[in-house]
């Protein structure tokens, strides 16, 4: 197991959250996204985010994929 796997299933574990239910891949894609398209430190307050999100149950299905596009076309919407 490496490093992200075993961080993953520990902080799942603490958390209460079965790691089954994370899409790890798809969080790190949106991180990158956020990070390359608008600004390094929008990537962890945008993960951050979509995880209040899922928890207030406000995040629909493509909640996550809607931010990535919305992050590789932010200079597209940028004024």
């Amino acid at each position: 197991m490496n490093v992200l796997a075993e961080w993953t299933e520990l902080v799942c574990r603490e958390l209460g959250i079965d790691p089954a239910r994370v899409d790890r891949d798809a969080v790190l894609d949106l991180t990158k996204e956020v990070a390359h398209g608008v600004a390094r430190p929008a990537a962890p307050l945008t993960a951050y985010l979509l995880g209040l999100a899922q928890g207030a149950g406000t995040a629909n299905e493509d909640t996550l994929e809607r931010l990535v596009e919305l992050a590789k076309n932010w200079e597209k919407t940028e004024d």
